[in-house]
């Protein structure tokens, strides 16, 4: 068995376990890939919609344009009747939701880390765990037979029954939110009138959104039916459901699948122990009220995989990989909160929670600023990391897509990988791209286009590492060298 130093070995091919291995591959970081399932594309994925700030991550890998090609973007939706919400004033290039299937993310995300160097290892389950001061051992069972595979860090992307975070005794506190949850694709003979439309009435709720290829996707419940999830589904239990909540089936027919599922609010206490580290469904799971899984999965891959490359090519300590924990904890408490305010208020039955829930529909759709922070929440733009005190005041902020001279963009600048040091116009900080102290593999130097005097420092993941207004160069020199290293 050999010592691996400096390797990764991500379980799970979902969007997080590619997100992560394509990112590392990239930096130069041999990785391989582990999916108990075999290499077989499917279209029996329940995620169908990438928000505004999935979106910018997306870009600042060169993919994002290729999946609004063949997903159908969303401007506005509809939740429980009256409010409405419209996407146009997001602060973002991607001021819409994009409707599309999972396994479409997944294909352009698999061929990026194929094409990047990452290996896959289809068919192979992770049968036990081991982990020393050194390096992780997996056990696993493969075409091959039972073998071991060695590597410096572990990411357990692999699911709400992650085996992953089993083998190193993780909990997984929570409860089951809602069950007999159905899920259908279908055709439909007449279009709903609101593109996305959310809406519950009585004992009943439903959600149906256009894919763009001729199926809609439909999400229902009834309060009356609590099956288990291997119950049978049929179309007409789907059209009763729909026509109850929504007031018509929209002649729903021709289905390419159907299932019944329940879902949890869970989350890991931890997102790293030792060697190993937790993301996506592995990390948290929670209802799909607000399309926030798949999002909130691809924003943790984000945010872990530049970490690890710095640890693993000596540019950083390990302690970085603690600040993966710090910021992205909240993040998933937050969005089990989100997503479980939504559905609980969909499933509201006594009169004074639905009286609650039409006066907070109410707020939402007439007070800009409450419904501006809703939508920065859901779409992911609105989250912010923690800053040391005293720090600038945009430290820890999402970076915005920021036009830089030369005619190029802050998102474009981040597609290598590399922190990005915007300084302004005729400053003496290095110029086109030169890095001071032979950082050019880690720092890209742009300018502002426009006449901005703050000097700031962004991540690879697109957040404020630093920031000034006093334009001071020995300041800039000491943000990087302590941030980029």
């Amino acid at each position: 068995m050999n010592e691996t130093a400096g390797t990764v070995i991500v379980v799970g091919s979902g969007p997080t376990g590619l997100l992560v291995a394509g990112d590392l591959a990239a930096a130069g970081i041999p990785v391989t890939v582990v999916e108990r399932r075999p290499h077989t594309a499917g279209n029996l994925s329940r995620a169908f919609v990438l928000h505004a700030r999935t979106l910018e991550q997306l870009d600042a890998r060169g993919v994002a344009d290729e999946l609004e090609r063949v997903g159908r973007r969303l401007g506005r939706f509809r939740l429980y009747g009256r409010l409405s919400l419209d996407l146009s004033a997001l602060p973002s290039r991607f001021n819409h939701i994009l409707v599309l299937p999972q396994y479409e993310v997944e294909a352009v995300l698999e061929r990026r880390a194929v094409e990047a160097g990452a290996e896959f290892r289809y068919g192979t389950e992770v049968t036990g765990l081991a982990q020393d001061a050194h390096g992780v051992t997996l056990r696993v069972r493969g075409p091959g037979g039972a073998r071991e595979m060695r590597a410096a860090y572990v990411v357990g992307a692999d699911g709400m029954r992650s085996t992953v975070r089993d083998a190193v005794g993780l909990p997984f506190p929570g409860r089951s939110v809602i069950r007999s949850v159905m899920l259908a694709d279908v055709r439909v003979t007449e279009e709903p009138g609101e593109l996305l439309t959310f809406q519950a009435v009585g004992d009943a709720f439903a959600f149906v959104v256009p894919f763009g290829d001729g199926y809609h996707r439909v999400i229902c419940w009834d309060r009356g039916r609590d099956l288990p999830d291997d119950a049978p589904v049929g179309l007409d239990e789907i059209r009763e459901t729909t026509r109850r909540a929504l007031g018509r089936d929209f002649g729903m027919h021709d289905p390419r699948w159907m299932s019944r599922f329940h879902s949890d609010e869970r989350q890991a206490p931890a997102y790293r122990a030792g060697r190993v580290l937790l993301a996506g469904d592995a990390a948290h799971v929670h209802t799909p009220a607000g399309a926030q899984g798949m999002n909130t999965g691809l924003q943790d891959a984000a945010n872990l995989s530049w970490k690890l490359a710095a640890v693993l090519r000596g540019h950083a300590p390990d302690a970085l990989l603690d600040t993966y924990q710090a910021e992205r904890h909240p993040i998933g408490r937050a969005v089990l909160l989100s997503s479980g305010g939504i559905v609980r208020a969909a499933m509201a039955k006594r009169p004074w929670t639905i009286a609650l829930r039409t006066a907070v529909a109410a707020v939402l759709d007439t007070v800009g600023p409450a419904q501006r922070r809703a939508l920065g929440q859901v779409t992911g733009i609105g989250y912010r990391y923690p800053a040391p005190r005293g720090s600038h005041r945009f430290t820890g902020l999402r970076a915005p897509d920021i036009a830089l001279a030369g005619g190029t963009r802050l998102y474009e600048a981040l597609r290598g990988g590399r922190f990005v040091l915007i300084t302004p116009r005729g400053s003496e900080a290095p110029r086109g791209g030169a890095a001071p102290d032979g950082r050019e593999d880690r720092l890209a130097v742009e300018q502002w286009a426009s006449d901005r005097r703050t000097a700031l420092l962004v991540r690879p993941d697109g957040y404020v590492a630093w920031a000034s207004d006093a334009g001071d160069p020995g300041a800039v020199e000491a943000a990087v060298a302590a941030h980029v290293g």
